[in-house]
C-alpha cells in the first residue's frame, strides 16, 4: 500500500545515496574537485557516464572550459575530503591546496585522479543538458582505474550530509 505525501518527505527515503567527486581544470590549469550526489551510467557501448552539477557551481565553468572531467568514487576514508570539496567554491579556494588529498595525473585527459578512491573514470565531454536547476554532463569514459587495495565506497547515509560506508 502507498500513501501520497509531499516530495520533500518522500525523497528522504533515498538513502543510502552514492557520492562522487568530479574534477575538471579551470582556465588557469587549477584542478577543481566538487562532491556530487548524482551520477549514472548512460551507455555501455561506448561506455558513458553522466553527472548532475547545480547551476551555481563553479565546476560548470571548469567542465565547459576543459571539455573533460574525472569521476572518482571516493572511499569511505575520504569522507572529510568529500565534505570539504562539496562545501567550498573553487572560485574562491584552491581546494587541493587547502585540503591534503593525494592526486595523480590522469592518463588520457587533462585532469587528475584520486589514488585513494575506489575507482576513477576519465571522461571526455560529449554533451550537456539543462535539467531544472542542474546541468547534466555526459562524458565518454576513455580510461578507467581501480584501487589495488580493498576499499569501501563512500555514501550519504542520512540527511545533513552524513557520510559513511554501507555495511
Amino acid at each position: 500500500m502507498q500513501k501520497q505525501i509531499d516530495y520533500s518527505e518522500a525523497i528522504k527515503t533515498k538513502y543510502p545515496e552514492q557520492v562522487v567527486i568530479a574534477i575538471a581544470k579551470d582556465s588557469a590549469g587549477k584542478a577543481n574537485p566538487v562532491t556530487l550526489g548524482w551520477t549514472m551510467i548512460v551507455s555501455g557501448s561506448p561506455p558513458m557516464m553522466a553527472i548532475a552539477v547545480a547551476g551555481r557551481h563553479y565546476s560548470i565553468e571548469t567542465i565547459r572550459h576543459s571539455k573533460c572531467f574525472t569521476i572518482a568514487f571516493p572511499s569511505s576514508d575520504m569522507a572529510e575530503a568529500a565534505l570539504f570539496f562539496g562545501s567550498h567554491s573553487g572560485r574562491d579556494t584552491d581546494k587541493f591546496a587547502e585540503f591534503d588529498c593525494q592526486t595523480a595525473p590522469a592518463k588520457s585527459i587533462d585532469s587528475v585522479i584520486l589514488p585513494d578512491a575506489v575507482a576513477n573514470f576519465e571522461c571526455t565531454l560529449e554533451s550537456e543538458t539543462i535539467a531544472g536547476d542542474h546541468i547534466i554532463f555526459v562524458g565518454k569514459v576513455v580510461t578507467s582505474h581501480v584501487n589495488t587495495e580493498p576499499k569501501k565506497r563512500l555514501y550519504t547515509v542520512a540527511p545533513g550530509h552524513k557520510l559513511d560506508k554501507v555495511q
